[in-house]
């Protein structure tokens, strides 16, 4: 990404290398959906979803777009990550295969439901 810095999601997919466009697009869709009332924020140079803590962002690199739920929800899913290329914070997405919708939506409802879990908790 090139030029000024992006100050919001829509800013930031549109400064993205042209190849990641369609797979950001659709992360941002399925988180949007997820999380509709959280706050877009451009973190560390990402788009984030923060309702009120950060729930989850994402990002465009080289060859692969990364979803970055909470680790928690990577270990709770790793046996239907198997097959996908991940690391201890990340799912990456390479732009040459279609984005796992169904999983990233998965990923996010988990999100979504732990934070709000823990607003809820008197302890938190």
């Amino acid at each position: 990404m090139t030029g000024k810095r992006p100050t919001t999601i829509a800013e930031y997919i549109e400064a993205a290398p042209a190849e990641s466009r369609p797979h950001l697009r659709t992360l941002y869709g399925i988180l949007k959906s997820v999380a509709p009332e959280a706050q877009e924020a451009i973190k560390w140079g990402a788009p984030f979803f923060v309702e009120p803590r950060f729930l989850f962002s994402f990002s465009a690199h080289k060859a692969h777009c990364n979803f970055a739920p909470t680790q928690a929800a990577l270990e709770a899913f790793q046996q239907e990550l198997q097959g996908h290329r991940t690391t201890k914070n990340y799912l990456q997405i390479p732009y040459c295969e279609p984005v796992p919708e169904a999983l990233v939506r998965q990923l996010a409802e988990y999100c979504l439901r732990a934070v709000r879990a823990r607003e809820d908790d008197a302890f938190w």
